[in-house]
């Protein structure tokens, strides 16, 4: 790990000011600090934002609003998210262990990068770390990697969990800059890889995350959050999905999904989500909305396993949202 400067803001201007010279926000610092460690990232200095009134979780004029700072245990616990976004609890409560869910932000969780092993050993190519330098992982072993929205420069995979359910959620990221605050839905906050896989998000270098709301809904009933990895605790997802239903009795009349481990950001399922309303909650039209989902789904050499696993995933996820299991 390099020598770097460390800075305590105590305003959001002063932290979004701070940001330049090759400097990062740090908060709980989960992945961040790891990342230095291996020499993955090398800051200049780091600006530290925990004394920033960034940790609230609040109810107002029909959206909930989420600061920043919030600890994921904290947000999981949280007795408004359960009552009106459980399906983001449930997923919360499916990632890392629970000593990381009690340091790890909301803020923090989104900005998290992938845990390709490309990427976290400097001794390989990886376009993401070192623009320009290859993908090992097309080649190599990506039994973990993408099957949706990948390019010839990078198949990494998003690794967060809470991020599936948001963006099934439709949530809000309100983000704070030198020209005011702006905001972004959260579908547009992450990136696929394209020709720029170094680019994990549309953030800013000079922007600060603020807040996360999400517009009240329908969904606190019949919703579930399913992941498959390979051991029960502390593993990034080989597939998750992210359900909820708006049930008129045994009728859809509408829902949300989204998959994790699949792609570079967490993946809508837009088009399953519009075959899905009016329909029957039965597992023909789950298993029919599936097939929607996995269309333009591509394997790699070690990873083919998704292209069965997913709509799987998919259905069992829809069957527990719907309680027919």
């Amino acid at each position: 790990m390099i020598q770097f400067q460390y800075e305590r803001a105590s305003t959001a201007k002063a932290a979004v000011s701070a940001l330049a010279n090759n400097a990062k926000i740090i908060a709980g610092g989960t992945n961040l600090v790891d990342l230095m460690k291996r020499n993955v990232m090398a800051p200049a200095k780091l600006i530290d934002i925990n004394s920033l009134p960034l940790r609230s979780i609040e109810q107002q004029n029909g959206k909930m609003i989420i600061g920043a700072l919030a600890l994921n245990s904290q947000v999981a616990d949280d007795k408004l998210v359960l009552e009106k976004h459980p399906l983001l609890s449930k997923a919360l409560n499916a990632g890392a262990s629970a000593q990381i869910r009690n340091m790890a932000t909301v803020g923090g969780n989104m900005m998290q990068r992938t845990r390709c092993s490309y990427f976290y050993d400097t001794a390989l190519p990886c376009n993401k770390r070192e623009p320009g330098s290859g993908c090992g992982a097309l080649e190599g072993v990506n039994r973990m990697h993408a099957i949706f929205g990948t390019s010839d420069k990078c198949i990494a995979v998003h690794p967060s969990d809470m991020c599936v359910a948001l963006v099934a959620l439709d949530a809000i990221v309100v983000v704070s800059g030198p020209k005011g605050e702006r905001r972004i839905p959260f579908d547009d906050f992450h990136r696929l890889p394209g020709s720029q896989p170094e680019k994990d998000n549309t953030l800013q270098k000079d922007e600060l995350i603020i807040s996360v709301e999400i517009p009240d809904n329908t969904f606190s009933k019949n919703c579930h959050y399913f992941k498959v990895r390979d051991r029960t605790s502390y593993a990034f997802a080989l597939v998750s999905v992210a359900a909820a239903l708006d049930l008129d009795g045994k009728n859809i009349k509408e829902a949300r999904l989204a998959m994790g481990g699949v792609a570079h950001k967490p993946w809508r399922l837009k088009e399953a989500e519009k075959a899905l309303a009016g329909k029957p909650a039965t597992e023909e039209t789950f298993r029919q909305a599936a097939e929607i989902a996995m269309q333009g789904a591509k394997a790699f050499k070690h990873n083919a396993f998704k292209l069965k696993l997913g709509p799987n995933v998919i259905v069992e996820a829809l069957k527990n949202a719907a309680g027919l299991v």
